[in-house]
């Protein structure tokens, strides 16, 4: 991976692992993923006019195809992991989302777009999974089920595994520059949001009269965290790039445990920092 490609998924990490710990703060539904879809797609719009007078990408009707399956897999990737931090711990759901997510992105990367799966990706990939059975708390005895916040974290993961290999199709091969991607993700969400958003009106205004800061920090933070990752998959591999988001896992695990008091913050730290080790493996092989 080239200190380039190293930057930008580094600080798309802080940016997702920011905006994941305010939603938290916030505890909203999907109208709260209207409402910052909303401001994102105004804050954002001078940029994206920019981007398309600049770069006159091609717009057709395969790449608009594309464009929706990938937005509603985003959409699922974001109510459900919604619905995982209303029901579970942020420092549980989110890990396990981010480490399966690189795993299922990697092999589908392998079997999609051709890319080389070797012995470091495997053993990488191993550390990943240890990690995450062990922040969860494992597979105790007596258990009929593994704990719903690993469930939704699985759900999530296997979502943000999907769309990632997708979207990096979207920007290699189709071409359409990574900004006007997620703009058109924010456009979809926001329609397909709508119904519910003028049903639940009166929390939006809630939110947005409590909440109004974390919400403007989720709107920046939200759409910059994958343009940036976007932008590094341009011009680098998905098996280096999905894992190497991965830091933001250590980073959100401090969040919750430290100011939301979420858990045992020295053991949760000791397996998120084998999640992290794993991710090295991988980005370096």
């Amino acid at each position: 991976m080239t200190p380039l490609a190293l930057a930008l998924v580094l600080a798309a990490a802080c940016c997702h692992a920011a905006w994941n710990f305010l939603v938290k703060r916030v505890n909203g539904g999907p109208e709260l993923v209207w409402l910052f879809s909303i401001i994102s797609i105004i804050l954002y719009l001078p940029v994206a006019l920019w981007v398309y007078i600049d770069q006159q990408p091609v717009l057709g009707l395969l790449e608009i195809a594309f464009c929706i399956v990938g937005a509603a897999l985003h959409l699922g990737y974001f109510l459900l992991l919604q619905q995982g931090y209303r029901k579970g711990d942020l420092s549980l759901v989110y890990p396990t989302a981010r480490a399966t997510g690189p795993l299922l992105a990697t092999g589908f990367a392998v079997a999609f777009l051709g890319e080389q799966l070797t012995w470091p990706i495997f053993l990488g990939g191993a550390a990943i999974i240890t990690g995450v059975v062990f922040l969860t708390g494992g597979f105790k005895m007596g258990m009929r089920n593994i704990t719903s916040s690993l469930l939704f974290g699985l759900g999530a993961g296997f979502l943000i595994g999907s769309y990632t290999v997708w979207d990096a199709y979207i920007v290699k091969v189709l071409l359409v520059p990574p900004l006007l991607l997620d703009y058109t993700f924010s456009l979809m969400r926001a329609s397909a949001l709508a119904p519910i958003a003028y049903r639940r009106r009166e929390q939006i205004k809630t939110h947005w009269r409590e909440h109004r800061m974390a919400v403007l920090g989720i709107a920046v933070f939200n759409p910059l965290a994958y343009i940036l990752v976007l932008v590094a998959l341009t011009f680098t591999p998905v098996v280096y790039v999905a894992p190497a988001r991965e830091v933001s896992v250590l980073i959100t695990v401090m969040l919750g445990t430290l100011i939301l008091g979420e858990g045992d913050f020295k053991s949760r730290m000791g397996w998120a920092s084998l999640i992290l080790a794993g991710m090295i493996i991988l980005a370096v092989s």
